[in-house]
């Protein structure tokens, strides 16, 4: 069980390191949450503003090494 869970996570920190290398700006989709409606007729929730991650150039490698270490790791566990 151990060992399927080190190797799920190592994959993970693989993969995003990969998906930090092809991208130079993250927007997200989420926005705050809405205030609460006033009136039973204000039906128009107002949206807060978009979140923009930009991952630095050191971001990718050390999630990729990083990875990769921990599915090494994965491999010696009895």
């Amino acid at each position: 069980m151990w060992r399927a869970f080190f190797l799920s996570i190592g994959v993970f920190l693989v993969i995003v390191g990969v998906e930090c290398l092809a991208v130079e700006k993250v927007t997200t989709k989420f926005h705050d949450p809405p205030p609460p409606i006033a009136t039973p007729f204000d039906t128009q929730a107002e949206k807060g503003p978009r979140k923009n991650l930009n991952p630095p150039p050191w971001a990718p490698w050390s999630l990729m090494s990083s990875g990769i270490v921990v599915c090494l790791y994965s491999f010696t566990l009895p």
